[in-house]
């Protein structure tokens, strides 16, 4: 379709909405577009009320009994195309909607004219919590039944259909009449191959609005249309799959994950682990379908631990397999926040293991070398808890943003202690020596490359054998320990028959790295921390939290850079 064929209009399915219908009139009459109200069986004075508002702009069509706002909206949208309209913008009567934001819409519709637009809802505090975390239920069965993540919000009413699209489908498929007519449209215009597009919006609850949302039946009908979608999906893996492939995951904006990590920790202290792993299982099939290269390197870091395992005659535990390493990363996230709301118990689900406890009470400023090995954070937050102890996490700038703004909303104590960097110097160095002087500690991980080049356009690594194979270590968090002067000590929270157990050891008092012999004991040390790393890795391999290849940089050959 050509941008000069785009010829938009309004539909507005009405159900007793008299008292709110005139402003909305009034607010989108700016605009100049045509409007389609479409009554969906009203009692006598709101209909009343309708006859009084029709102009040569509004055209008023009427439905004989109510039927729901699906089949009102899929007869506007039938009328809009009759009368020659390509796109119909979908407004609701009740005057939740920021109507002065239809120009963004109509625009994105003209910029992208084979594409469903519509709003993504900023809630101010009218919204009824019930009705929120209804949402995200929505929210992630949406994401598996699309096995994408590009279906921002499926139940916002203020969009713009692609007409022919959406006539189209209607005609092979019968769509939900009701209140789950919004999301089963949007699910199978994609399966389709018509893409949604989002502009956020803000959405309000009007204090005496009008809603004909019925908990019970309505809640049922989407229940049931999850259900149809769900399976409906299951034979259309390979297409969605592969409709998947041309896609970067840094399309995905910072925000991803947000809402759905915030339901399931109301899940969590609401219901308990029982309930909230119910939930964990079918959202942790979604990342485990949909992520193809993090599916790959699980199975290749479980293979590689289970054949280095094996060689050594070391016994691992349980069972391991890529879908039990997702699900035991899922549980990780939650078990993060968990710790700092202070919702894990010591004794019952939290111990330490031998020797910890006594590192941990030690007085003085240390450094830890932590790793994506088990949780740091519930490191952070568990050494705070039981002796009051701060310990800064060193986080790259990558990494910080999403970081500190998920803690902040979730955890807001997480994030004060949260040093950003986008690389480690002088001034890192310099800040670092006054939090230690101050008694407090400071956390960095060893076991990560840094995203970006260093001077030069080399990353500075040094290589190990790590499993039976050389894996690239950063040298910098092993060099400003050398720097700092302080006592270095090792930690990992891992799972461990049923209880996250504290592990901390002592690695180096100082760190000592001689000028003359700089590159020689880096390499040792670097080559005991990944041995240490390694005798972790085998008290609990599902606890790895690098899904990556390992063992290799990217774009660059496996030599040694030098300092």
């Amino acid at each position: 379709m050509s941008l000069t064929e785009f010829n938009p209009c309004v539909v507005i399915p009405c159900y007793n909405h008299g008292e709110t219908i005139a402003e909305v009139l009034e607010r989108l009459s700016p605009f100049g577009l045509s409007v389609f109200i479409i009554d969906d069986g009203s009692d006598a004075p709101a209909r009343a009320r309708l006859d009084s508002l029709r102009d040569e702009r509004v055209t008023l069509i009427r439905l004989p009994r109510n039927q729901g706002k699906g089949a009102a909206v899929m007869r506007g949208l039938q009328s809009a195309a009759a009368a020659g309209f390509t796109h119909a913008l979908q407004v609701d009567a009740d005057g939740q909607h920021q109507i002065e934001d239809c120009p963004r819409l109509l625009a994105e519709a003209k910029a992208h004219p084979d594409c469903l637009i519509s709003g993504q809802p900023l809630y101010d505090d009218s919204v009824p919590k019930s009705r929120l975390y209804g949402r995200y239920v929505t929210h992630f069965w949406v994401w598996i039944e699309t096995l994408s993540l590009s279906i921002k919000d499926s139940m916002c009413g203020f969009r713009v259909y692609p007409l022919p699209a959406t006539l189209a489908l209607a005609t092979r498929h019968p769509l939900g009449q009701r209140m789950d007519f919004d999301t089963e449209v949007m699910v199978r215009l994609y399966w389709a191959g018509t893409p949604s597009r989002f502009i956020a919006t803000r959405v309000i609850y009007p204090q005496n609005g009008l809603s004909h949302f019925d908990a019970l039946r309505d809640n049922l009908r989407i229940s049931w249309m999850h259900t149809r979608l769900f399976f409906g999906m299951l034979p259309r893996i390979p297409a969605l799959l592969k409709k998947r492939r041309g896609a970067h995951w840094a399309g995905v904006e910072e925000r991803r994950g947000l809402a759905g990590m915030k339901f399931m920790l109301w899940i969590y202290r609401l219901a308990g682990r029982r309930v909230f792993t119910l939930f964990l299982w079918p959202v942790t099939g979604f990342y485990w379908l949909s992520g193809g290269e993090q599916r790959q390197a699980s199975r290749q870091w479980l293979k590689t631990i289970q054949q280095h395992a094996a060689a050594q005659q070391i016994a691992l535990p349980g069972r391991l397999n890529s879908f039990r390493h997702f699900l035991r990363f899922g549980d990780a996230m939650i078990e993060k926040i968990a710790s700092w709301r202070g919702d894990l118990r010591w004794g019952k689900e939290i111990d330490f293991a031998p020797g910890a406890e006594a590192l941990l009470q030690a007085p003085g400023g240390r450094l830890i070398l932590a790793s994506h090995l088990g949780d740091i954070e519930a490191c952070r937050a568990l050494a705070q808890q039981v002796s009051g102890l701060v310990i800064n996490a060193l986080v790259f700038t990558d990494n910080a943003q999403r970081f500190r703004q998920v803690m902040d909303e979730i955890a807001p104590e997480a994030s004060e202690h949260v040093i950003p960097v986008s690389s480690i110097g002088p001034d890192t160095a310099i800040l670092l020596k006054q939090k230690l002087d101050a008694g407090e500690w400071v956390a960095i991980v060893g076991d990560r490359t840094a995203v970006n080049r260093q001077r030069g356009g080399v990353r500075r690594v040094c290589w190990s054998n790590f499993l039976g194979r050389p894996a690239p270590f950063p040298q910098g968090p092993f060099v400003l320990a050398a720097a700092l002067r302080c006592p270095v000590l090792l930690m990992f929270a891992i799972r461990q028959q049923g209880k996250l157990r504290l592990h901390c050891e002592h690695f180096a008092d100082p760190l000592l790295l001689p000028r003359a012999s700089r590159e020689q004991a880096l390499q040792e040390t670097v080559d005991r921390y990944a041995s240490r790393l390694a005798a972790h890795a085998y008290l609990a391999p599902l606890d790895w939290f690098n899904f990556f290849d390992f063992w290799q940089l990217p774009d660059q050959s496996r030599t040694e850079n030098k300092e």
